[in-house]
């Protein structure tokens, strides 16, 4: 029998985050009316995280690693398993969609049906992303336009506060008027943030699935360009709200997690950016880095080594050529 939606977690040493999201999840996908499964990726866990899902979701589809395949390599090898390919193939026996979601995240009741009907409902959707919460129900932004040169400044060099505070969640930063999600209506964006996203089959069977090149970081923008460029359209639908507890995997490491992000944009922009942009991005990054290594010399030296020696070597890579 053909799923109506296969939904995949990739987890790394995150278990009571992991079993709350499934908590979650199976809650919500008992009242969906949807023929669902879920399959968890883990990453080479050392908390016990395999050996909890086993005990408490026996029904999961867990996929345990001996090693970190990262996001992108984890996601894949579970869409592997599902039939889809590394590059575009026909797979008429897999899901009619696919659902990727992050282990710090939260279902309310009615997220996924409301994510689904949503990508099948709209002719050309081809991924959809959830409107998006922080722990203490926040709003957080959960999609964005793709990064641009101006997102290189706004991260990396010093502006006075009044103006910062006036471009951080303006369209200049790639994000959306909070109008949009207001009105409770989907509304089309660039991409969505990869901690919810959804994509129809016949999208995998076009553009094939993540480029592994993105280790961690930058692979949902990657996808979504391609998705984009193969014509199809991205939305975010309001109504499926979902609490993102952002970045609790990720920031167990932060000077490794900062080298990644930004090895991870350097394959995004030498992958998509046209000549000058890219040189011009480069050359941002550069100086933007030194900035940054001037700033960590007034943090202790626990801190402040790690934190440099990761600076450096993000200047080294935006240096070669």
């Amino acid at each position: 029998m053909t799923l109506d939606l296969a939904v995949i977690i990739v987890s790394w040493n995150v278990q009571s985050l992991v079993l709350d999201t499934l908590r979650t999840l199976d809650a919500d996908l008992k009242t969906s009316d949807l023929k669902a499964a879920i399959w968890v990726l883990d990453n080479a866990s050392t908390d016990g995280t395999v050996e909890a899902i086993r005990a408490t979701f026996p029904a999961v589809h867990l996929i345990a690693r001996s090693d970190n395949l990262g996001f992108a390599g984890g996601n894949n090898a579970a869409m592997r398993e599902l039939g889809f390919c590394d590059v575009p193939t026909p797979n008429p026996s897999g899901p009619r969609a696919v659902f990727l979601l992050n282990p710090d995240t939260l279902v309310k009741p009615g997220a996924i049906r409301a994510l689904y009907d949503g990508l099948l409902g709209l002719p050309k959707a081809g991924m959809v992303g959830a409107q998006l919460f922080y722990e203490d129900g926040s709003f957080q932004h959960g999609a964005f336009g793709f990064p641009g040169l101006a997102q290189i400044i706004l991260d990396l060099f010093p502006l006075p506060n009044r103006i910062l505070g006036h471009l951080v969640d303006s369209r200049l930063n790639g994000r959306y008027p909070r109008a949009l999600y207001d009105s409770g209506k989907p509304f089309p964006v660039d991409h969505p943030l990869g901690a919810t996203m959804m994509i129809r089959r016949e999208v995998i069977e076009q553009t094939g699935i993540f480029d592994e090149q993105f280790y961690m970081y930058c692979e949902e923008i990657d996808w979504s360009m391609r998705i984009r460029h193969a014509g199809w359209e991205i939305y975010n639908i309001p109504m499926a709200h979902i609490t993102h507890l952002a970045g609790k995997s990720t920031g167990q490491v932060r000077p490794t997690s900062l080298y990644n992000l930004w090895a991870s944009r350097y394959r995004l922009y030498t992958k998509h950016y046209a000549p000058l942009k890219l040189i011009l991005a480069r050359f941002l990054v550069r100086i933007g880095m030194q900035l940054q290594i001037r700033k960590a010399q007034q943090l202790d030296p626990a801190q402040r080594e790690p934190l440099i020696a990761a600076y450096r070597k993000v200047i080294a890579l935006f240096t070669a050529s």
